[in-house]
């Protein structure tokens, strides 16, 4: 089966995700991880992009963009990741030696109403969930920590949501997410399919030319 067709049209907000090739670490040191916020730094400097939210993970990140213009999204995406992986083979003096990233990043649209609100507590909660703090504020390579610990220069690459965060945001973070929301996240991150209300998700499927993408071998004609 051939690649989704991706969407990549300005002021619609976008679930981001790369991950590892092989699943092998991408950040293994603290180091690592700041190196990897200096460049998301960099590059929006240079490529002004609207960071809503981001978590970075050991062998992953997922970041939350609401790109201006057409187009914008694939070349940010692009530029952040061919740095880092520069500069990360360099570091590890194995320029040439395969593909630091598995492959293309898997990105989805997200209605901007609760649903907006459902991905990015999932991707606050990645630390918690996978027992690397017991507090999600805790784990300082995510936007929550940059918002209620960071300088303001740190919280300066964070813009507003386009919905109201609500006010105990922090103790939804930290409270266990409905397994049946984290499952239709996972959904669209596989599937590549937004991720809204029906009549949204159906819009938007049209509009873009969009098809579920299905498992298994096709079904013979």
């Amino acid at each position: 089966m051939g690649r989704p067709r991706r969407v990549s049209t300005g002021g619609i907000v976008y679930h981001v995700l790369n991950r590892s090739n092989h699943r092998l670490p991408l950040f293994e040191h603290d180091g690592d991880f700041s190196d990897f916020e200096a460049i998301l730094e960099q590059v929006c400097a240079d490529s002004p992009m609207r960071v809503l939210a981001y978590c970075v993970m050991p062998n992953h990140w997922h970041m939350m963009l609401w790109p201006h213009q057409d187009g914008e999204l694939s070349r940010f995406v692009a530029r952040l990741t061919t740095i880092h992986t520069h500069r990360r083979q360099s570091y590890l003096r194995s320029i040439g030696d395969g593909h630091l990233y598995r492959g293309r990043f898997r990105s989805f649209p997200v209605q901007d109403d609760r649903h907006f609100l459902t991905v990015c507590r999932y991707v606050e909660q990645n630390p918690l969930r996978a027992k690397l703090v017991h507090r999600a504020e805790k784990w300082q390579w995510c936007s929550l920590w940059r918002r209620e610990s960071g300088d303001a220069r740190r919280r300066g690459l964070l813009f507003e949501w386009p919905v109201d965060r609500p006010s105990d945001w922090l103790d939804l973070v930290n409270t266990p997410q409905p397994d049946r929301q984290v499952q239709q996240v996972r959904k669209s991150i596989v599937l590549d399919h937004p991720f809204g209300g029906p009549d949204w998700v159906s819009r938007m499927t049209e509009l873009y030319g969009l098809e579920r993408r299905r498992r298994g071998r096709p079904r013979k004609k």
